[in-house]
């Protein structure tokens, strides 16, 4: 069956991150887009399903589904969840932790000079790997004030999300990536989303950081939807 994708970058990310993922998808002929929320240098740019052009799966990454419309999400047939979260501010200690970190990085996108919270962020995403091995990253050119707005509203959302959007149906084939070295999702996080899809399939890469540097990921990943 034909299969029609749509990957949604996370926070702070941008639409340049999924290249591996649309070369492996443009070799099995499947449609692909790539929305991006115009954080970076690439332009805002929305989603939407192309009628009769196959199975609708999403693909999503960290904040990834709290940032596409409610219309999508509610018509896709099949999700691929990397490394992400429904809620992601857990309650208990570690919750404060990270509500106390995310007041400050919200500060610092308000200041004069937000580019090395970013690249800060950044490299915790990247971590164990490297900062340089991202392709690209939005702080590779000073941000617009557009671009700052979008991510400090965007920041607020991560805040504030306590499951997964209610319009991503419930029944539908989901498949669960957990990097078990990640520096931005907790762990309790991690089970919070489990317990939210307990019908789930699992894949978990015990090395591997936020954006799975390293990792067979779009070979596994692209193996699952092959066997849909």
């Amino acid at each position: 069956m034909t299969t029609q994708l749509i990957a949604m970058h996370g926070w702070a990310g941008d639409s340049r991150g999924w290249e591996p993922f649309a070369a492996a998808a443009g070799g099995q002929g499947w449609p692909w887009q790539t929305p991006d929320r115009g954080y970076g240098p690439c332009p805002v740019q929305l989603p939407q399903w192309q009628p009769g052009a196959g199975r609708r799966l999403l693909i999503a990454h960290s904040l990834g589904p709290q940032l596409l419309p409610s219309a999508v999400l509610a018509q896709a047939e099949a999700l691929v969840l990397l490394a992400s979260f429904g809620r992601f501010v857990p309650p208990g200690r570690a919750g404060r932790r990270l509500g106390t970190a995310l007041a400050g990085m919200a500060q610092a996108l308000r200041g004069p000079a937000p580019e090395a919270m970013l690249r800060q962020f950044l490299s915790e995403a990247a971590a164990p790997q490297p900062l340089s091995q991202l392709p690209a990253t939005i702080v590779d050119q000073p941000l617009t004030d557009a671009a700052r707005g979008q991510l400090l509203a965007d920041l607020e959302l991560l805040g504030s999300t306590t499951a997964l959007p209610a319009a991503l149906p419930a029944a539908i084939p989901c498949l669960i990536v957990e990097a078990g070295a990640d520096h931005i999702v907790v762990p309790e996080a991690r089970v919070l989303l489990r317990q939210e899809r307990p019908h789930a399939e699992l894949i978990l890469y015990p090395e591997a950081g936020h954006c799975l540097l390293g990792t067979p990921v779009v070979r596994e990943v692209m193996g699952w939807i092959a066997g849909l």
